[in-house]
């Protein structure tokens, strides 16, 4: 035989190259539960690795670079965002006036990133208090439903949250390419003031 023809990468090359999708996903259903143990961390890991055998995601151009410091800034700002954010929810929920008014806001990204853009999905999501509804990858924007809104500074601090997280997240995961794209001018979101503006009330 003269030479060998180029095989597939198997199921652990593409491991390798989708841990940090794995520790996510086993983190996630940890969160789904509420509680933290030993079964729950197992059980974890056996349904990440049957959604990656059964429904493989395509790869992941460049993979991700994780990078220790910058992950536990991430971490460290996630679980804030939780305890506040849940805390603030709880507190609405039982005061007098209730909950008030929320929105849809629209936020543009400077990522484009499918891990990237999972992720900042995810956890987002999973902090009380808002819901991702909507990610458009070719244009680079994500729609929040979010509560607790009374006027356009508190849209603008919304939007300032999300494009720090989204900061967080690439410093975390990105490669030097998606590191460096933050650095790129802000964003432009008049058009998307006026969309949050109209829909504000609920």
């Amino acid at each position: 035989m003269t030479g060998d023809a180029p095989t597939a990468p198997g199921f652990g090359s593409r491991l390798r190259h989708q841990l940090p999708l794995l520790v996510w996903l086993v983190l996630v259903w940890n969160l789904l539960w509420g509680t933290w143990s030993w079964a729950n961390l197992l059980g974890g890991l056996v349904v990440a690795l049957a959604v990656m055998l059964l429904l493989p995601l395509p790869p992941v151009v460049g993979g991700a670079r994780v990078r220790p410091v910058a992950l536990v800034a991430f971490a460290g700002y996630f679980v804030l965002d939780l305890v506040r954010s849940g805390a603030l929810v709880a507190w609405q929920t039982v005061r007098p006036r209730g909950i008030g008014r929320s929105a849809i806001i629209s936020v543009q990204l400077r990522t484009d990133s499918d891990l990237l853009l999972t992720i900042l999905a995810e956890s987002l999501t999973l902090v009380p208090g808002s819901m991702v509804i909507d990610l458009d990858r070719e244009r680079r924007t994500i729609a929040l439903h979010v509560l607790h809104v009374d006027d356009e500074d508190e849209v603008e601090r919304q939007r300032a949250s999300v494009l720090a997280q989204e900061a967080r997240v690439v410093r975390a995961f990105g490669s030097a390419d998606d590191v460096a794209a933050l650095q790129s001018a802000p964003p432009e979101n008049a058009a998307l003031e006026n969309e949050a503006a109209e829909g504000r009330p609920t």
